[in-house]
């Protein structure tokens, strides 16, 4: 929903601001006013392109900013904000952050809709069809949903046998060279962790004289006759005896108690290790060989023993796919015949479903159109199903819309036979129907009454009021039934001096049976504004 609009510079506006309220807004002025300058600086909220038109003449630059609330609860509010330089740039931010027009499109484009004669229309959009006859017969959580699970789950199984064929058809040099590296690898057969332990079990065999001579040294170093241990119990020795005579030496004797204790340990676990060493010299021959060979593999497939395990596994499967290729296509045709079987009845379920549903839409589509007085014109609704190479994530069928001008005349696309006025009323006998349903919430209608008078008037005001009731509904007007309908009303003027401006500026009170007399007859008369009083009641 549309908070506030906040306009500078843009067209034949300096400065404009306005509020809508949640139900109707209308905007009425005299023609040439300039109300549709509002719509062009809407369409730069939504990610419409932009142009030095844009920016009003004699201004450096436009700028529109908006505060939009989306319909779901959770999420954050959006601010956002467009300036458009005088030679064409165009800058965007999204809550500060700066954004691309396609960024813009995406986040506020789908919670407004411009339905004006000259505007884009998502109803003459046929992609849109669908999509607006699966929300109305509630069918997206349901038969679209198997569908479209069903469509993944039958590309994911082609994709599958399509990999499985293109690896089963390498070429024989490709083959030749994994069997190469598979003969390789497999002829020296690494095992995980190999070549780490021999690395360091050869960097303690090839220095076995030096690590037996060094850690027998330092045992008897620690613990032999004149050693380190010696020298302490000496010094202990001497230092009790001074204690007696000064207490406080005999922490001293205490901290080299317990230093012997570690010197102890560590006498023995050299000693240890010095009968640890027994490296025969066929044992450090054979594992440098094998280490030889490790380095080797390394060396042409690695540069690393996991990069050689890579290349091992990788050619295994290759060579193996080929050797079993048969089988594997095999079980992934049938998978992909099981899967395509599933999305032919998910296809059936969803088809039957839109076409239950299709009459019933047009019908409630039509009867709005009814009340709006159209004559014998109706929507019809088909659904054509598709050929199985032209199913997507939109269906296995094609849905469009068609409008007959009268009861007697042939079905044609809305985009070619429907005049302004008739799609703006098309479309808001569409979004009538949707009600709730509807995915935007915030609708702009202009022009929807161009033609409209008399009775046909006040149905089109009673309906854009119904409308009102589930949708946010700005409408730029010249119908005084449906100016007092409305929640809140603002006025559309422009100045008439050298650099006319448009001003727009909310009107309660007399302001407004001012204007709706206006609307009325043209001038404000006492007759006028007593009738307009009475509208307004």
């Amino acid at each position: 929903m549309i908070d506030e609009i906040q306009v500078r510079d843009v067209a034949l506006i300096r400065e404009a601001s306005l509020a809508p309220s949640r139900g109707l807004t209308v905007l009425t002025g005299e023609t040439g006013a300039g109300k549709t300058a509002l719509v062009s600086a809407v369409k730069l909220l939504i990610g419409e392109r932009a142009d030095s038109s844009t920016v009003r003449e004699g201004a450096k630059g436009a700028e529109v900013r908006g505060r939009l609330f989306p319909a779901d609860p959770e999420a954050d509010e959006l601010v956002v904000v467009r300036k458009v330089s005088a030679d064409g740039r165009s800058r965007a931010t999204i809550n500060g952050a700066m954004a691309s027009v396609s960024e813009l499109a995406r986040a506020v484009g789908p919670l407004v809709e411009l339905c004006g004669q000259h505007e884009y229309q998502a109803l003459l959009k046929p992609a849109e069809h669908g999509r607006i006859l699966d929300a109305w017969a509630d069918l997206d959580a349901g038969v679209a949903s198997e569908y479209r699970r069903a469509l993944e789950e039958a590309r994911t199984a082609g994709e599958a046998l399509e990999a499985l064929r293109a690896q089963a058809s390498a070429s024989n040099v490709q083959l030749e060279e994994a069997r190469f590296i598979l003969q390789q690898i497999e002829a020296v057969n690494p095992q995980g962790g190999e070549y780490e332990e021999l690395h360091d079990w050869l960097a303690r065999a090839e220095h076995a004289e030096v690590l037996a001579r060094n850690s027998h040294g330092a045992a008897d170093a620690l613990s032999g006759d004149g050693g380190a241990l010696d020298a302490l119990n000496a010094a202990i020795s001497l230092i009790d005896e001074a204690a007696r005579a000064d207490e406080g030496l005999a922490p001293f004797a205490t901290s080299l108690r317990e230093t012997c204790f570690v010197v102890e340990d560590v006498a023995r676990d050299m000693a240890g290790y010095c009968d640890s060493i027994d490296f025969d010299g066929e044992s450090l021959a054979a594992a440098q060989e094998r280490m030889g060979a490790l380095t080797g593999l390394m060396r042409s497939f690695g540069p690393t023993m996991e990069a050689v395990f890579e290349r091992w596994d990788e050619a295994a499967a290759l060579v193996g796919l080929v050797n079993d290729a048969d089988d594997r296509i095999a079980r992934a045709e049938a998978a992909l015949a099981q899967a395509e079987e599933a999305l032919g009845s998910a296809a059936r379920a969803y088809n039957e479903a839109r076409e239950e549903a299709s009459p019933r839409l047009a019908a409630a589509v039509n009867e709005v159109l009814g009340r709006l007085e159209m004559g014998t014109a109706s929507v019809v609704c088909t659904v054509s199903p598709l050929p199985r190479a032209s199913w997507s994530a939109q269906g296995s069928a094609s849905v469009a819309f068609a409008f007959k001008p009268g009861a007697s005349m042939q079905p044609r696309p809305l985009a070619r036979i429907a005049s302004g006025g008739e799609i703006s009323r098309v479309m808001l006998a569409v979004k009538v129907a949707l009600g709730a349903k509807d995915g935007t919430e915030t609708l702009i209608f202009d022009e929807v009454d161009a033609g409209v008078g008399g009775s046909t008037a006040n149905a089109l005001a009673a309906v854009l009021a119904e409308l009102a009731e589930s949708h946010q509904v700005i409408t730029i007007t010249h119908l005084a039934q449906v100016a007092v309908l409305a929640d809140a009303h603002y006025a559309v003027t422009k100045t008439g001096d050298d650099a006319p401006e448009t001003l727009l500026s909310p009107l309660e009170g007399e302001a407004r049976v001012a204007e709706v007399a206006r609307l009325l007859s043209g001038t404000t008369t006492e007759t006028s504004l007593a009738h307009a009083r009475e509208l307004l009641g």
